[in-house]
């Protein structure tokens, strides 16, 4: 069974990232709540503003957070009409327990990434220096899913040819801190408060990337992540909220997906990217 944390109760670094769209009208019922990963905070802000140009009426409210803590707020009752999440594992924890009114759709993938600071203060210039002793890395927590998939690189690294056997004890021993979100452990490099992070692709924003360097992690031993989305059966207007999963999956939303660093979610590329 998996088990869930409330951190948002506490206000820290794992609180719920909330995104209002514009305040609701006197008497309009057209407001869906989209309840999505953070990683998909900037592109589904674009995707929300477009969606509403499209949808005269219709107004869009971002829940942003963590996967896991999306599930146990949908698990405790809290009001929300589409769920994205980074994995399918979550995903598969609200359909399972017959809170999808469909089967969910895969919109987007994405790949991981190492942030620095941009002054580098643990001298680091590969992978292979996140072993040293001393320095200070910031990875999300297991249950979120940046967090396994940054296990699952280490894991494929391990004995790769320039990395040891013992890489992934050898990072993961360097760890000081395990994020709720992927936004905490970029905040954390951006401020200088980490000599490194693993990060989406996606979340190397304008601002992050004017602070940080990247290193990037060979596509062999990288990892892909899913996204699938899905309309929740509590939805009280599931014919909008299909629209606007449509719309995620339509042209607009991919391009504005794409132009935040996600990989398109159909098939071929999917398939494509998973050989590079």
């Amino acid at each position: 069974m998996l088990t869930l944390r409330q951190p948002w109760l506490s206000g820290g670094a794992g609180a719920v990232l909330l995104l209002a769209g514009a305040a609701p009208l006197q008497g309009q019922s057209d407001v869906l709540t989209i309840f999505a990963a953070a990683s998909l905070t900037e592109a589904f802000a674009d995707i929300g503003r477009r969606f509403e140009q499209e949808n005269p009426g219709a107004r869009i409210r971002f829940n942003y957070a963590g996967s896991q803590q999306l599930v146990l707020q949908i698990h405790q009752g809290a009001r929300a009409d589409v769920f994205a999440s980074a994995d399918e594992r979550w995903m598969k924890a609200v359909t399972d327990s017959g809170l999808a009114a469909g089967p969910p759709a895969v919109f987007a993938h994405n790949r991981l990434v190492v942030v620095i600071p941009a002054a580098n203060p643990g001298r680091i210039d590969r992978l292979q220096d996140l072993t040293r002793r001393g320095l200070k890395v910031v990875i999300a927590a297991g249950a979120v899913p940046v967090g396994r998939y940054t296990r699952q690189a280490l894991d494929q690294l391990a004995g790769a040819p320039g990395f040891t056997a013992d890489y992934p004890t050898r990072v993961l021993a360097n760890v000081v801190s395990h994020e709720e979100n992927v936004k905490a452990v970029a905040t954390k490099v951006q401020l200088g408060e980490a000599d490194a992070g693993i990060v989406y692709r996606s979340d190397v924003t304008p601002s992050v990337a004017r602070v940080t360097r990247v290193l990037d992690i060979p596509d062999e031993y990288n990892v892909i992540a899913t996204y699938p989305i899905a309309v929740l059966r509590q939805s009280a207007d599931q014919e909008l909220a299909r629209r606007f999963v449509a719309f995620v999956l339509g042209a607009n939303g991919q391009r504005a997906l794409a132009a935040r660093g996600f990989i398109r979610g159909d098939t071929a590329t999917s398939a494509a990217a998973e050989k590079r």
